[in-house]
């Protein structure tokens, strides 16, 4: 429902109460980012910045919001997947909380895109994509607002692939934050996060019994460490697909099976991609798959399922659950095939836990301050968040659950620092 001209487009404003509830309950577990808030709100570091957000519309996602509008930022959101947004939330953002927010749960293609060009019509002068869909419209259509953009930050891995790519080309025309690759993001967030809401989106859609299955995973960075990890202990035994010898390598050495798709595709129960890539699941694959296979997706984008191929080789399809739409081949095969391809974590179940995503939108909300600050002497390419945030945010986590680490000694540090000393 569009709400007004400056306001956003959500499904229901009367589901604002119920988003204001969910997000002060997600907040709970988000001590790092609520202090960077307080902070905020007291020197007002982001005062006349305008920020565009292109992220999934969560109750996490929202406390990032909050945070950034108590810097001083003017903030819009839309949604970086059609089928991630949290709908009482983004009525929440809108109505309770003044951020105009543009996100409907299901939204279709054209919807998606003007949701994304209604945020960038507020002229930002800080893009936060989870994706790269803001910065690749931005370069290919809306040419016209290069010039005020100060920089962006960037939150996933296939964004940062993309924004790599660009910046190799030659294409890409600001500086941006590679948030993803800050050690308190990837090392949690993509592990710890995606290995648990991944089982939980399955789970959730499926109701299936994890113990016993022989689950298929494509891809071994750090989303796929999780997703194994999690999955074996659950009792499945998981086989790994890669490309890269030395992420095959560590797998072994993990304690999984490692073998190409090709190979597997006959062996799987449950297939999930998380390769960043496209076809990761093909045809030749589906014609190999046993009877009643689940095929989830917790990469970024849908295109790791070659759905059109499924679709050309099914039958027939029905929906069979809510979020399990079934492809019924001519042998009488049905392949299930979960959250219509997208993020099975955030299509049906609720993402990453806030405790995970407090340290990834801390990284998210000091980047930004950085950015106020040093924008200008940074030319346009992808930047790694600077260590002395990343390592920030892990001392404040480390505070908020009353854990102590050591310190070096004077002469400890002495040593480490220099050449003289030896054994």
């Amino acid at each position: 429902m569009q709400i007004d001209g400056k306001a956003g487009d959500v499904k229901d404003p009367t589901l604002a109460d119920e988003g204001v509830r969910l997000i002060e309950w997600a907040a709970r577990e988000m001590p790092v980012l609520r202090l960077i808030g307080e902070r905020f709100e007291k020197e007002k570091p982001l005062a006349g910045m305008r920020i565009a957000g292109c992220l999934h519309v969560t109750t996490e996602t929202a406390n990032l919001a909050l945070a950034l509008k108590a810097g001083g930022a003017d903030v819009t959101m839309c949604a970086s997947n059609p089928l991630s947004t949290q709908d009482p939330v983004a009525a929440a953002l809108a109505l309770a909380y003044g951020i105009p927010t543009y996100a409907i749960k299901g939204e279709d293609n054209d919807t998606y895109y003007q949701h994304i060009h209604a945020a960038l019509d507020t002229k930002p002068m800080v893009t936060m994509d989870d994706g790269a869909d803001l910065v690749a419209t931005i370069h290919t259509q809306r040419h016209d607002l290069l010039s005020g953009i100060m920089g962006g930050t960037e939150e996933t891995t296939t964004g940062v692939v993309r924004l790599r790519s660009m910046s190799e080309a030659g294409a890409l025309k600001y500086p941006i934050i590679a948030v993803n690759e800050a050690d308190t993001k990837h090392l949690f967030d993509n592990r710890y996060g995606t290995g648990q809401s991944t089982l939980d989106g399955i789970t959730r859609a499926t109701n299936v019994l994890w113990a016993g299955k022989t689950v298929v995973l494509a891809g071994y960075g750090w989303c796929g460490r999780g997703i194994s990890m999690r999955a074996q202990g659950m009792g499945a035994k998981v086989i790994v697909t890669e490309v890269n010898p030395v992420r095959a390598l560590e797998a072994i050495m993990d304690g999984y099976r490692v073998m190409p798709m090709a190979e597997a595709a006959s062996l799987g129960d449950i297939f999930i991609t998380v390769t960043g890539g496209i076809n990761a699941l093909d045809a030749h694959h589906f014609h190999d798959m046993k009877d009643e296979t689940l095929v989830a997706n917790s990469g970024h984008f849908n295109v790791e399922i070659n759905i059109e191929a499924l679709e050309d080789m099914a039958v027939e399809k029905r929906q069979a659950r809510p979020m399990v739409q079934q492809y019924v081949m001519a042998d009488g095969r049905r392949l299930n095939l979960l959250g219509e391809g997208r993020l099975i974590n955030l299509a049906a179940a609720e993402g990453h836990p806030s405790a995970v995503m407090d340290m990834s939108f801390a990284n998210q909300a000091l980047s930004a301050e950085y950015l106020a600050a040093n924008a200008a002497s940074l030319d346009p390419g992808v930047y790694p968040v600077p260590l002395d945030l990343d390592v920030q945010v892990a001392r404040v986590k480390l505070e908020a659950m009353a854990v102590g680490i050591d310190h070096l000694t004077p002469e400890q540090d002495k040593y480490l620092n220099s050449w003289e000393m030896g054994t």
